[in-house]
């Protein structure tokens, strides 16, 4: 369900730069990419519990609720927030220079910031999963949910962990891809990322 933390993560991380354009400081653009990480963590949040809770199937939950935030992005851009100076097109205003994420090179089109949070995201988690105790926990929950629980480990505790670790990260992505590449919220602001990001999973063993 990443394509749908994807796309929270890029509305709710656009609400200031859509709804309060005029607030342009050095701290716009680090808030809403916090905002963006918020957004997609809630909205992974919801599977989370309903697997914690109900032993719901977090596969098919997750990837229902696909349909709902693209459906939102859609009501969103073609009602509240399209820009009445857009010509009737379904798209937001422009983002403001301050909520844009800068380019990693002059004149690399598309390629910015997002690209060096993916790196980074990918080292951090290398490690976390490689050399810390949270890591341990996810490998042998992951591997044996019965060993995990004799050795003492929370089987829900770590369904929430892990999911709002991937939305925080999905929504990261989605407002980093919207302020950097595409600069306005727009329907087709995601080709399949998140559904993409399951056989790069599968690819990484994972």
């Amino acid at each position: 369900g990443a394509e749908g933390q994807f796309i929270i993560g890029a509305i709710v991380g656009s609400i200031i730069p859509v709804m309060f354009p005029e607030f342009q400081s050095w701290a716009t653009l680090p808030l809403i990419l916090l905002m963006g990480m918020v957004g997609g963590a809630a909205y992974g949040a919801v599977p989370a519990f309903l697997k914690a809770r109900f032993n719901t199937n977090e596969i098919l939950t997750s990837l229902m609720l696909v349909y709902i935030a693209q459906f939102f992005l859609d009501w969103v851009v073609r009602g509240p927030w399209r820009d009445p100076k857009g010509f009737n097109f379904p798209q937001t205003i422009q983002f403001s220079p301050a909520a844009t994420l800068p380019e990693l090179f002059p004149m690399s089109g598309r390629a910015n910031w997002g690209l060096v949070f993916a790196i980074l995201a990918a080292i951090v988690l290398w490690f976390v999963v490689s050399y810390t105790l949270k890591g341990f926990e996810v490998k042998v929950l992951g591997q044996s949910p019965r060993a995990g629980r004799f050795a003492g480990f929370s089987s829900r505790g770590m369904i929430f962990f892990s999911f709002l670790v991937s939305g925080a990260l999905a929504g990261l992505a989605g407002i980093s891809e919207v302020s950097g590449a595409i600069g306005k919220l727009q329907p087709g602001i995601s080709p399949g990322y998140g559904f993409t990001a399951i056989i790069v999973a599968f690819l990484g063993r994972l």
